[in-house]
């Protein structure tokens, strides 16, 4: 998505080890014209997979999960990373490592908000490891529902999440797909992929 990358490209910062900071309109501070543009184009990207709800994690998965809900007519759940005092003793808890936080975190849901049944659409910020979108899937699973589509709105292709995912045989989509961010530039993936399906 053109729009997308031109804003990494102008505003995003390679921090080095793989850590592209995009705070200025993805993860603190969130443009929501350029959200409902990217929500737009993943709820056309997965319009036919019978998605009956959106999954995400806090913080940074909310706006995009969101705006594709909207665009999808679906409801949005995100897990936690702390159990608040309204959340039933009984959840569906994973740890998963975090690359930007460097520890291990907690990805907590509600039973009341994720039930057998269920098809999952999970939207988050980045792909990189895969190992945040993993923790949601095995949430979703522990959940009896069934997970059908993943998307993102950036993935780092050289960190091999979408192989770590592909064992999942759901549709993958990204909209900004970086091949790499050696010596301070940013490249992109030019040629479309293949998604399982």
């Amino acid at each position: 998505m053109r729009l997308l990358e031109e804003r990494i490209l102008s505003e995003g910062k390679n921090l080095g080890n793989g850590i592209l900071k995009v705070d200025g309109f993805i993860n603190h501070q969130v443009d929501p014209i350029l959200m409902d543009a990217c929500g737009r184009e993943l709820a056309r990207r997965f319009k036919d997979i019978g998605a009956t709800k959106i999954l995400t994690a806090e913080i940074s998965g909310i706006a995009p999960a969101l705006t594709t809900g909207m665009h999808l007519r679906l409801p949005v759940v995100y897990a936690r990373k702390h159990k608040p005092v309204t959340m039933p003793d009984q959840v569906f808890l994973t740890l998963t490592p975090s690359h930007t936080k460097g520890r291990i975190v907690e990805l907590i849901v509600s039973p009341e908000y994720l039930s057998g049944g269920e098809r999952v659409l999970i939207i988050d910020d980045f792909l990189a490891s895969g190992a945040t979108i993993l923790g949601l899937a095995r949430l979703a699973q522990t959940a009896g529902a069934e997970v059908v589509g993943i998307g993102t709105l950036i993935e780092k292709t050289f960190e091999g999440g979408r192989e770590a995912l592909s064992r999942l045989n759901v549709p993958i989509e990204a909209l900004a797909r970086i091949r790499s961010m050696d010596n301070d530039h940013i490249i992109f993936e030019e040629d479309p992929v293949e998604t399982a399906g």
